[in-house]
């Protein structure tokens, strides 16, 4: 089925670039998304009206809180604007430049278990060679999605990301096989603990952030940045601002100034436009 929507503030290519997602194609069809067991297909008609192609009762499930549409990111940017005034006159400045680059970004809300492990991938690799990592581990311990719309068909088989217990089938060897090299013992101890579920992702939404974090970071290999990564992506914790090489360099240039505790509950979200204009959009911000 498709359906029309209307959604302020959402670029869809700056989304794909932002580093929070792994599974995400564009065509001149649109936007292909994998998520879990979903596939969804999503395209730009005018400046704020996209045409969705999804399974029928989707939408709701799946596909509003994915792409997050009940937050108003026009609110978010205005009030970090005003937020931005309590950082010092180069915070502010590089702050207002990086919300203006970063129009249109929305934080994805992704599967917790997906999240622990391609961000445990993610550690050294660019965003193509994850993505080719993550597919990898999907064709060979996932399951081909099917029954899927007429509208749907024809991307050739695609994969769901692999279960716990799926994963729980392939050895530390197995893992290296799919290019995840020195990884492949953190994303193994990760899928041992929430297959015997010694980690119940499901149970960790409940707790307050630190209780999060320092659950997450029990799993071998997952320092402050994963567990950051996923309990802002995978349990929307938007106050939590992970700090990448990306981020650590624009922290350098403010000359060691942490701009993010001042954004409070929007912390993370003010990440991404950082994250996203740091790499995409340099000239910009030395303007």
């Amino acid at each position: 089925m498709k359906i029309t929507i209307t959604v302020n503030e959402m670029d869809l290519k700056k989304i794909q670039e932002s580093g929070q997602v792994f599974r995400w194609r564009s065509s001149e069809r649109g936007s292909l998304i994998i998520s879990g067991e979903e596939l969804f297909r999503i395209r730009k008609m005018n400046a704020s009206v996209f045409e969705i192609t999804l399974r029928e009762g989707a939408f709701e499930r799946i596909v509003s809180p994915y792409l997050d549409l009940g937050r108003d990111y026009a609110c978010v940017r205005e009030r970090c604007f005003r937020e931005a005034e309590k950082l010092s006159p180069a915070g502010r400045e590089f702050i207002a430049k990086a919300l203006r680059a970063g129009e249109g970004l929305r934080i994805l809300r992704q599967d917790p278990f997906e999240m622990l492990i391609t961000f445990l991938i993610s550690q050294r690799k660019n965003i193509p060679a994850i993505s080719r990592a993550v597919e990898t581990l999907c064709f060979s311990y996932g399951h081909p999605i099917r029954d899927l719309p007429e509208e749907l068909a024809g991307e050739g088989e695609i994969y769901a990301f692999p279960t716990a217990e799926e994963l729980s089938r392939a050895s530390e060897e197995d893992l290296r096989a799919c290019a995840l090299g020195y990884r492949a013992p953190y994303v193994k101890d990760a899928v041992d603990r929430v297959f015997s579920g010694r980690l119940d992702l499901q149970a960790l939404s409940g707790l307050p952030d630190e209780e999060l974090i320092s659950a997450l970071r029990e799993v071998l290999g997952v320092g402050a940045k994963v567990a950051d990564c996923v309990a802002l992506f995978g349990f929307g914790r938007c106050n939590r601002a992970p700090v990448d090489v990306w981020i650590g360099r624009a922290i350098e240039r403010l000359g060691g100034e942490n701009p993010f505790p001042v954004f409070g509950p929007d912390a993370g979200i003010v990440q991404q436009y950082v994250f996203y204009a740091m790499k995409h959009q340099a000239l910009l911000l030395d303007a």
